[in-house]
């Protein structure tokens, strides 16, 4: 198994998905919208927002508006609010991560009680050996997610840390 470097995922080098799960104090639609709003987002996602009109098949973006540069997009697949959005992923931080090619990321929300949610995050369709860098950074971004909702706080970790630095330069 080889590590991810600040994540610490493992993933099989023949694997082609990794699957994230976590457990957040929140509704279904705070979720989804945590999820989709493009402001919320910034604030656990490394400052990337994402922009889109979520519907099916519509494009998305995430753009890092500090920084002025688009880090991902794809394509909105499937859409069901407040319970699961698929999209296809292209990363475009570096040269290295714009080579993985087309992958995908499935968001599943499901109800725990009255007042909790578990979030499935599935990063699948990763080429055999794919860079860490492509899913590397959920743990951070799903630690974030989690500590905004229940806490209305931002969370620091090493990737945002790594963005804040960059766009201060």
């Amino acid at each position: 198994m080889k590590r991810v470097p600040e994540g610490g995922v493992t993933l099989n080098p023949d694997d082609t998905a990794a699957v994230f799960e976590i457990y957040i104090k929140t509704t279904p639609e705070r979720l989804w919208e945590a999820i989709t709003d493009n402001e919320t987002r910034a604030k656990y996602n490394f400052g990337v927002g994402v922009e889109s009109d979520w519907s099916p098949g519509s494009p998305y973006e995430g753009r890092h508006a500090q920084a002025g540069i688009a880090i991902a997009e794809g394509e909105n697949l499937e859409v069901d609010p407040p319970r699961r959005l698929v999209q296809s992923f292209n990363a475009l931080w570096s040269d290295d991560v714009k080579a993985e090619g087309t992958s995908r990321v499935t968001w599943e929300i499901e109800p725990v009680g009255d007042d909790s949610c578990r979030l499935t995050v599935l990063h699948d369709h990763l080429r055999e050996g794919a860079s860490d860098e492509i899913y590397g950074g959920w743990p951070m971004i799903l630690s974030g997610l989690k500590t905004l909702l229940e806490t209305g706080e931002s969370l620091t970790t090493p990737g945002s840390l790594r963005y804040s630095q960059a766009s201060a330069a």
